[in-house]
């Protein structure tokens, strides 16, 4: 199934797209918090007979404020870790690919909704780039997770696009300032539950002002879903809700030479099998 958050002149609601133009909302305590309320308290699926046209809707995020930091993972697609190491921005650039998951955080604060226009200062990054990613959301939890039994803690899939201050991250030698910039990590539209998405059949791609960017398969994933899941939950435990960005592929802005950082209007569109099209616009003031 494929859910969305949404605004209504009544507040924010959840539904069910049940049609490429149609979405019935169906009832939660707690909507507000997009299909989280739905994921952590395993509600059944009530519909309150309210319908709208899917054009119509003013998307938020499927999770508009997670619980805890997304999690992240670096260099999980070898033609992004090497044109990555090769960028001048990467402080473990003496290892193309890594032998373990790189794990990272992008704050909660930084959700931004599909359709969004993300405001970047000039006082604080002029290097704004793109990463077009598909991220797990964890439906059970649990400590010490084998790969084996991974996929059982999936809830589904939806799209973030990992923007990132790149000067921020070179010259800080982490990631997350350069990473949690407010409205840096659009999320959406969809939230899919996991029996829709067959991971083998994925495909993401990007593009800049409909420009093609990046494009791979997700089978080409050093580290597999199972395995991110393996590594995280080995000493961490995994939350209903929690959200895994599982990497971008080659293509990014620093991959250009020389690199293409966004600019004022442009705008980015990150799509997956399955997952729909996450749409961004950059604005930068000085």
């Amino acid at each position: 199934m494929k859910f969305v958050s949404f605004r209504t002149s009544a507040g924010c609601r959840v539904g069910v797209v049940t049609a490429p133009d149609r979405v019935a909302e169906i009832a939660l305590d707690d909507p507000e918090r997009g299909v989280l309320g739905l994921i952590e308290r395993r509600q059944p699926i009530v519909a309150t007979g309210v319908t709208h046209a899917y054009d119509d809707l003013v998307l938020t995020a499927p999770i508009p404020r997670p619980v805890r930091n997304i999690m992240c993972v670096g260099k999980n697609y070898r033609e992004h870790a090497a044109e990555f190491a090769a960028s001048g921005y990467d402080s473990g650039a003496s290892v193309t690919v890594p032998a373990f998951p790189i794990i990272f955080t992008k704050a909660p604060s930084a959700v931004a909704d599909p359709g969004a226009v993300v405001t970047v200062s000039r006082a604080v990054t002029t290097q704004v780039d793109y990463e077009a990613e598909f991220a797990v959301i964890i439906g059970v939890g649990g400590r010490g997770i084998g790969r084996s039994a991974a996929m059982d803690h999936v809830w589904g899939y939806t799209l973030v696009n990992d923007l990132t201050a790149r000067d921020l991250q070179r010259d800080h030698k982490q990631w997350f300032l350069g990473k949690s910039q407010d409205g840096f990590a659009p999320l959406g539209p969809w939230a899919v539950t996991r029996d829709e998405i067959d991971l083998a059949e994925l495909v993401l791609t990007c593009t800049v002002n409909g420009a093609p960017r990046q494009s791979a398969p997700a089978s080409d994933l050093i580290f597999d879903v199972p395995s991110l899941i393996e590594t995280i939950s080995a000493g961490i435990t995994l939350q209903p809700g929690d959200i895994i960005a599982t990497g971008t592929p080659a293509g990014v802005g620093i991959g250009f030479d020389p690199p293409r950082f966004l600019e004022d209007g442009d705008v980015v569109e990150v799509t997956a099998t399955g997952l729909g099209s996450l749409s961004t616009t950059i604005r930068i003031e000085d």
